[in-house]
């Protein structure tokens, strides 16, 4: 794990050392383990900064050659990378680290672009070829590891982190349309250009793709190489979850350093926590508690950690702790977020430091890919009425209902199951035009964005539980998580990594009917029954989980919020984004949506632009 940046460019002022330490000192807390630069003195220059954790030794330092042609910089840790090595050997390679990096090298040198299907892992990879004079970049299949660029006439720079084009005198410039959604709707994603970013001028390889710069066109032509095939279902398979979990989980404690794990007392970090003590005796849990607040976890963490004889660190965050540190999170999370869950995970991952872990394994991704989220419940009813099997539809809305999911399923909701997809899509606009034209947003700041505000929301087509996992999956949401958890672990110089969203996990359960993932009223029903045995049916079995969740409408509350949350309201006011109205409490009344949502946003987007 590593922070990684380049420069490519016929200029020589820029492809030069003291301009790509520039690049590359801008993201040191990502790598504080050590620091390398190279450049061939014309075409490209590349940066890195070391996080250690496989082969420590200075020889598997980075950047790294390989048969004087290749020259690597790379972010991430492949997982399978000792059977790899195997493979290549028999092929006539030879190594002289013991790092994934020079297997990276070696796989590309045999393979070209089609070694990304040999890898399971993360990553952000950039390999410069000095024969063919191309630059090859390529980012893991969901996104776990960032990449941007920008990129001019003849200039092109990439990076870990934006912060590293903003230290060179990139402008930070938020792009309008992505602020007026992020307000209204919450989120930054642009579904329907996956470069896009919240800054003009600046984009992001998308996961699942790699893309290759030849020096003399200069022209990036990026590619897919990965994807989900959420139309092929089968009965039975040759794998099952609990061994392709538990191979995941494996692969992912190797290390040269020690390891921990999040824990949160859900489903998903008490799977990955049992699995992981039976190979790791004695392994570290780090959680966050919250005192009072009617979901503190306090009681699930205790009781596997129990059961399993483990030792858990924990932190407690609050509305001071979240004051004091709040310009710090936004400064490392670069974009706006959505909620304060972002600080507890950033807590979280401080407390992991602070006792020696650089590696700590989390639960997130499950969710996606087993239909964990309430809101995925409708789609899975849906597809249950579009098949007609009305018997069966009734029975599980009487499961979901006795087991406390929220269902205001009616006539109107049936019907709507079988509306096309642009009367869909008409509801939706519907919705957000309520928004934007109830709340506060500068009218100058609509109407520069008018026509275009519609570019970062899309409507996908959902006729099944499938199409809304890959479109959370694949398209949006997963991603923007993976973001969060990235700074917050990088902020502090630890790796986080994701059992499950190992991609034959990932294929293995998509190809599963629905009614494997929501079934009796309970979501992820077939991970539930592949860890019962090992697992307390309290926590096996709980309904109520949704992750580190801080008590945020308390926060927002206190007078030191409330008056964090009136200067960043003045501070857009200012800024011509919101109208004078907003700082008018009686008037800024907002009877159908959450205040504290609003103002969450108000607060991160003033610390930002």
């Amino acid at each position: 794990m590593c922070g990684i940046a380049g420069i490519l460019s016929e200029n020589s002022a820029f492809v030069s050392m003291p301009f790509i330490k520039k690049l590359t000192e801008a993201i040191k807390h990502r790598g504080p383990d050590g620091e390398g630069y190279w450049t061939d003195n014309n075409y490209v220059a590349l940066g890195h900064r070391r996080l250690a954790i496989t082969d420590l030794s200075d020889a598997a330092a980075q950047p790294m050659h390989f048969q004087e042609r290749l020259t690597i910089t790379y972010n991430g840790e492949i997982y399978n990378y000792k059977e790899l090595r195997l493979e290549l050997l028999k092929q006539g390679y030879v190594f002289s680290t013991l790092s994934d990096t020079e297997v990276i090298l070696a796989a590309y040198d045999c393979y070209k672009e089609k070694c990304l299907q040999y890898f399971d892992g993360m990553f952000a990879i950039a390999i410069w070829d000095s024969v063919d004079k191309k630059l090859f970049l390529a980012r893991d299949r969901f996104g776990e590891k960032p990449l941007y660029y920008y990129m001019e006439s003849n200039i092109f720079m990439f990076a870990s982190e934006m912060k590293s084009f903003w230290a060179v005198g990139i402008d930070k410039e938020p792009e309008e349309k992505m602020m007026i959604n992020y307000l209204a709707l919450g989120y930054v994603q642009n579904v329907s250009n996956k470069n896009a970013t919240f800054y003009k001028n600046i984009f992001s390889l998308p996961p699942a793709h790699f893309a290759e710069i030849d020096f003399k066109e200069f022209k990036l032509s990026a590619k897919r190489y990965f994807d989900i095939d959420k139309e092929k279902i089968i009965k039975n398979g040759d794998f099952n979850i609990r061994q392709l979990l538990c191979g995941s989980v494996i692969n992912r404690l190797e290390a040269d350093v020690e390891a921990g794990l999040n824990l949160s007392g859900g489903l998903d970090s008490s799977i990955i926590t049992s699995i992981s003590s039976k190979f790791e005796p004695g392994i570290k849990t780090f959680s966050a508690l919250f005192p009072g607040f009617e979901k503190d976890e306090k009681k699930y963490i205790s009781l596997l950690s129990e059961k399993l004889r483990l030792t858990n660190f924990f932190t407690e965050p609050t509305a001071k702790k979240f004051i004091s540190k709040f310009e710090k999170i936004v400064y490392h999370q670069e974009e706006p977020f959505s909620s304060s869950s972002i600080f507890a995970q950033y807590e979280v991952f401080e407390l992991a430091a602070l006792n020696n872990i650089k590696v700590v394994l989390d639960g997130q991704g499950a969710d996606e890919i087993f239909a964990g989220y309430n809101k995925y419940i409708p789609w899975y009813l849906q597809e249950v009425l579009n098949r007609h099997k009305f018997k069966k539809f009734f029975s599980e809305k009487k499961h979901l209902t006795k087991n406390g999911f929220p269902l205001n399923w009616n006539f109107k909701n049936a019907i709507a199951a079988f509306l096309p997809a642009h009367a869909a899509l008409a509801l939706e606009k519907r919705e957000f035009n309520k928004i934007t034209g109830h709340h506060f947003i500068n009218k100058e700041l609509l109407n520069f964005a008018k026509g275009r505000e519609w570019e970062g929301i899309h409507k996908p087509i959902i006729t099944k539980l499938n199409d809304a996992l890959y479109f959370n999956t694949m398209q949006n949401g997963l991603e923007e998580l993976l973001r969060y958890a990235d700074r917050n672990s990088m902020a502090h110089g630890v790796e986080v990594r994701l059992p499950f969203l190992q991609h034959e996990l990932v294929n293995y359960v998509f190809s599963l009917p629905s009614n494997q993932k929501i079934q009796n009223g309970y979501t992820k029903f077939i991970l539930r029954k592949s860890f019962e045995d090992i697992l307390p049916p309290e926590i096996c079995w709980r309904k109520d989980k949704t992750g580190f969740e801080p008590p945020q409408k308390q926060w927002m509350e206190t007078k030191i919020v409330d008056d964090y949350v009136f200067a960043a309201k003045k501070k857009l006011v200012q800024q011509k984004i919101l109208v004078p109205n907003v700082l008018n409490k009686k008037t800024n009344a907002l009877p159908a949506y959450s205040a504290d949502n609003f103002d969450w946003r108000y607060l991160c987007l003033a610390a930002i632009v």
